[in-house]
């Protein structure tokens, strides 16, 4: 157990800093070359839904987990991106796998594969739109902001080297900001990780309450795990007795709302911030639970 714990830690957090650092640094430098109105001005599109169902997209063909979509959700806000379509990417990496619509797709046919995708499109691209038109950028920490570094260098005539060390240095300084809590999350992962209180679920969350897909999601919020590895016990749960819907909701809580990614979201995002995505976020999964339960 302490080894499986160990290499999951280890594996983890290696995997987030490669990402971090080379995201960083990447959308750091690449954005020397373009001024941040344009880049604003292409994902912001005249229709602003539109932007949101970009984002989820791009979010849908990401293969993150939800902790490692956020270095990527970071450097989105970095560089100007609307908070609203920000936001529908990092809903949408984490809570639409590929891996998990293969399985899906093997496991209870397309008609279910296709919903899963469909439902997270729709929730991803619903919460940000949402969360955009409640103009909460003031709830994201400060120094989000006042780093500049890669937005004043666009008109300037400087060599590439030289862009490449300013992005580097922006790069630095924002990894020593966020990689604690990096830690803390993965750390907390890591513990958790693997466990799914079945029996708990089947027993209480069954077809017969009420309140089964909000408890479903309650349960699955502390979890950590991807799309792919929570496939196993939603197929188990199903074949216990568990609806398809108060399942999918189990599984989306945990991919999207697990707690380790809302202690590294939390150095981007304010307290109120967070809570108003978490709150939002949830209503969406457990509508999607209901709907499921109600249409198959």
């Amino acid at each position: 157990m302490l080894k499986e714990i160990t290499t999951f830690f280890i594996y983890d957090t290696v995997k987030i800093f490669l990402l971090l650092t080379s995201i960083v640094f990447l959308v750091s430098f690449l954005r020397s070359y373009f001024p941040p109105e344009k880049t604003k001005h292409f994902l912001t599109h005249r229709l602003p839904f539109v932007g949101n169902i970009l984002a989820a997209l791009v979010g849908i063909v990401t293969p993150f987990c939800s902790c490692s979509a956020v270095p990527l959700f970071i450097g989105f806000v970095e560089s100007g991106v609307p908070l609203g379509v920000t936001f529908s990417y990092l809903i949408a990496a984490p809570m639409i796998n590929e891996v998990a619509v293969i399985l899906l797709f093997g496991l209870f046919g397309i008609k279910i594969a296709a919903l899963y995708v469909i439902s997270g499109l729709v929730i991803a691209s619903v919460v940000g739109f949402f969360l955009g038109k409640m103009n909460l950028e003031n709830l994201v920490e400060d120094y989000v902001w006042k780093i500049k570094s890669g937005q004043t260098m666009e008109n300037q005539k400087i060599s590439a080297k030289e862009k490449a060390y300013q992005a580097y240095l922006y790069t630095k300084d924002l990894v020593i900001k966020v990689f604690p809590y990096v830690l803390l999350g993965v750390g907390i992962g890591a513990l958790i990780h693997g466990y799914a209180p079945e029996k708990f679920l089947t027993q209480f969350a069954g077809k017969n309450n009420l309140f089964a897909v909000p408890l479903a999601v309650l349960i699955g919020v502390p979890l950590y795990s991807n799309a792919a590895g929570t496939i196993p016990v939603v197929s188990s749960l199903i074949e216990k007795g568990l609806p398809l819907g108060t399942s999918l909701a189990f599984m989306m809580s945990i991919t999207a709302l697990s707690f380790p990614e809302m202690v590294i979201l939390r150095k981007v995002l304010k307290i109120k911030l967070l809570g108003i995505y978490i709150a939002i976020l949830s209503i969406g999964i457990i509508f999607t639970g209901y709907l499921f339960n109600l249409i198959i």
